[in-house]
Protein backbone atom coordinates (compact mmCIF):
# COMPACT_ATOMS: atom_id res chain seq x y z
CA UNK A 1 0.00 0.00 0.00
CA UNK A 2 1.09 3.39 -0.95
CA UNK A 3 1.95 5.60 1.81
CA UNK A 4 2.08 9.25 -0.67
CA UNK A 5 -0.36 12.25 0.19
CA UNK A 6 -2.00 13.80 -2.14
CA UNK A 7 -1.31 17.62 -1.32
CA UNK A 8 -4.30 19.67 -0.15
CA UNK A 9 -4.35 23.13 0.53
CA UNK A 10 -5.46 24.33 4.15
CA UNK A 11 -6.81 27.56 3.20
CA UNK A 12 -9.41 29.62 0.94
CA UNK A 13 -7.09 31.76 0.09
CA UNK A 14 -4.28 29.33 -0.88
CA UNK A 15 -7.09 27.75 -2.97
CA UNK A 16 -8.20 31.13 -4.88
CA UNK A 17 -4.42 31.56 -5.80
CA UNK A 18 -4.22 28.18 -7.69
CA UNK A 19 -7.75 28.76 -9.03
CA UNK A 20 -6.36 32.40 -10.39
CA UNK A 21 -3.60 30.44 -11.63
CA UNK A 22 -5.08 28.12 -13.51
CA UNK A 23 -7.76 30.61 -15.31
CA UNK A 24 -4.88 32.80 -16.10
CA UNK A 25 -3.21 29.49 -18.09
CA UNK A 26 -6.50 28.83 -19.77
CA UNK A 27 -7.02 32.38 -20.66
CA UNK A 28 -3.31 32.53 -22.59
CA UNK A 29 -4.42 28.81 -24.32
CA UNK A 30 -7.52 30.53 -25.89
CA UNK A 31 -7.49 31.92 -29.19
CA UNK A 32 -9.08 35.85 -28.54
CA UNK A 33 -12.37 34.56 -30.20
CA UNK A 34 -12.92 31.93 -28.92
CA UNK A 35 -12.64 34.11 -24.99
CA UNK A 36 -14.72 36.57 -26.69
CA UNK A 37 -17.32 34.26 -27.54
CA UNK A 38 -17.39 32.32 -24.19
CA UNK A 39 -17.23 35.32 -22.17
CA UNK A 40 -19.94 37.01 -24.33
CA UNK A 41 -22.37 33.80 -23.63
CA UNK A 42 -21.10 34.18 -19.76
CA UNK A 43 -21.86 37.94 -19.66
CA UNK A 44 -25.06 38.18 -21.85
CA UNK A 45 -27.83 37.28 -18.96
CA UNK A 46 -26.00 40.30 -16.81
CA UNK A 47 -25.51 42.65 -19.13
CA UNK A 48 -28.71 42.87 -21.38
CA UNK A 49 -32.14 41.84 -20.40
CA UNK A 50 -34.36 39.62 -22.44
CA UNK A 51 -36.37 40.57 -24.99
CA UNK A 52 -39.50 40.44 -23.32
CA UNK A 53 -37.67 42.64 -20.21
CA UNK A 54 -37.03 45.24 -23.00
CA UNK A 55 -40.39 45.33 -24.47
CA UNK A 56 -41.12 45.84 -20.70
CA UNK A 57 -44.16 42.88 -19.90
CA UNK A 58 -42.08 41.64 -17.13
CA UNK A 59 -45.28 42.56 -14.51
CA UNK A 60 -42.72 42.44 -11.45
CA UNK A 61 -40.33 44.97 -13.39
CA UNK A 62 -43.49 47.34 -14.31
CA UNK A 63 -44.51 47.50 -10.82
CA UNK A 64 -40.77 48.30 -9.21
CA UNK A 65 -40.62 50.85 -12.42
CA UNK A 66 -44.14 52.43 -11.16
CA UNK A 67 -43.39 52.54 -7.28
CA UNK A 68 -39.65 54.43 -8.28
CA UNK A 69 -41.55 56.60 -10.66
CA UNK A 70 -43.74 57.64 -7.39
CA UNK A 71 -41.02 58.90 -4.89
CA UNK A 72 -41.37 62.60 -4.88
CA UNK A 73 -38.37 65.40 -5.48
CA UNK A 74 -36.26 65.49 -2.23
CA UNK A 75 -37.16 62.42 -1.29
CA UNK A 76 -35.31 58.97 -1.57
CA UNK A 77 -36.44 55.69 -0.32
CA UNK A 78 -34.55 52.29 0.27
CA UNK A 79 -34.45 49.25 -2.73
CA UNK A 80 -36.01 46.74 0.12
CA UNK A 81 -39.01 49.25 0.55
CA UNK A 82 -39.08 49.51 -2.81
CA UNK A 83 -39.89 46.13 -3.73
CA UNK A 84 -42.20 45.95 -0.85
CA UNK A 85 -44.60 48.40 -2.11
CA UNK A 86 -44.21 46.62 -5.66
CA UNK A 87 -45.61 43.28 -3.84
CA UNK A 88 -42.46 41.95 -3.62
CA UNK A 89 -41.28 41.75 0.03
CA UNK A 90 -37.68 40.18 0.42
CA UNK A 91 -36.36 41.08 -3.28
CA UNK A 92 -34.46 44.18 -2.99
CA UNK A 93 -32.22 42.81 -5.31
CA UNK A 94 -34.85 42.56 -8.09
CA UNK A 95 -35.77 46.49 -7.47
CA UNK A 96 -31.67 47.04 -8.00
CA UNK A 97 -31.55 44.85 -11.19
CA UNK A 98 -35.42 46.38 -12.37
CA UNK A 99 -33.61 49.85 -12.13
CA UNK A 100 -30.50 48.66 -14.12
CA UNK A 101 -32.40 47.15 -17.11
CA UNK A 102 -35.10 50.06 -17.22
CA UNK A 103 -35.65 51.49 -20.54
CA UNK A 104 -34.02 55.40 -20.54
CA UNK A 105 -37.14 56.23 -22.26
CA UNK A 106 -39.13 55.67 -18.51
CA UNK A 107 -36.84 58.12 -17.40
CA UNK A 108 -37.04 57.09 -13.62
CA UNK A 109 -35.55 58.75 -10.54
CA UNK A 110 -32.85 55.55 -9.95
CA UNK A 111 -31.03 58.26 -8.08
CA UNK A 112 -33.90 58.46 -5.47
CA UNK A 113 -33.46 54.58 -4.38
CA UNK A 114 -30.63 53.88 -2.08
CA UNK A 115 -29.61 51.38 0.53
CA UNK A 116 -30.22 50.13 3.63
CA UNK A 117 -29.79 52.79 6.08
CA UNK A 118 -30.25 55.93 3.44
CA UNK A 119 -26.46 54.07 2.13
CA UNK A 120 -25.73 55.19 -1.96
CA UNK A 121 -24.21 51.17 -2.70
CA UNK A 122 -22.07 51.92 -5.53
CA UNK A 123 -18.79 52.21 -4.84
CA UNK A 124 -17.46 55.51 -3.18
CA UNK A 125 -14.63 56.64 -6.18
CA UNK A 126 -17.44 55.77 -9.09
CA UNK A 127 -18.76 57.55 -11.50
CA UNK A 128 -22.31 56.39 -10.41
CA UNK A 129 -21.62 56.90 -6.66
CA UNK A 130 -20.50 60.56 -7.50
CA UNK A 131 -23.91 61.15 -9.73
CA UNK A 132 -26.31 59.86 -7.63
CA UNK A 133 -24.91 62.41 -5.08
CA UNK A 134 -24.97 64.90 -7.76
CA UNK A 135 -28.88 64.69 -8.56
CA UNK A 136 -29.94 64.12 -4.97
CA UNK A 137 -27.65 67.14 -3.09
CA UNK A 138 -29.57 68.86 -6.71
CA UNK A 139 -32.92 67.86 -4.78
CA UNK A 140 -31.93 69.62 -1.82
CA UNK A 141 -31.14 66.08 -0.05
CA UNK A 142 -28.01 66.26 2.26
CA UNK A 143 -25.48 63.42 1.13
CA UNK A 144 -22.95 62.73 3.47
CA UNK A 145 -20.21 60.26 3.65
CA UNK A 146 -22.08 58.33 1.18
CA UNK A 147 -25.11 58.17 3.11
CA UNK A 148 -28.40 60.21 2.92
CA UNK A 149 -29.94 62.18 5.60
CA UNK A 150 -32.26 59.83 7.70
CA UNK A 151 -34.98 62.38 7.33
CA UNK A 152 -35.16 61.99 3.53
CA UNK A 153 -36.37 58.65 3.88
CA UNK A 154 -39.69 58.07 3.18
CA UNK A 155 -42.12 55.26 3.66
CA UNK A 156 -43.84 54.64 0.49
CA UNK A 157 -46.57 53.26 2.37
CA UNK A 158 -47.58 56.98 2.60
CA UNK A 159 -47.68 57.49 -1.43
Amino acid sequence: MSTARRTHFASTPQRAILGAVRAESVRRALPMAVRKTALGRLLRPLSRPSPREREGHHDSLEAIWHVVSMIPRGRVSTYGAVARAAGLAGRARQAGYALRVAPRELNLPWHRVVGAGGRIVFPSSSRQHKEQAKRLRAEGVSVRAGRVAPTALTALDEL
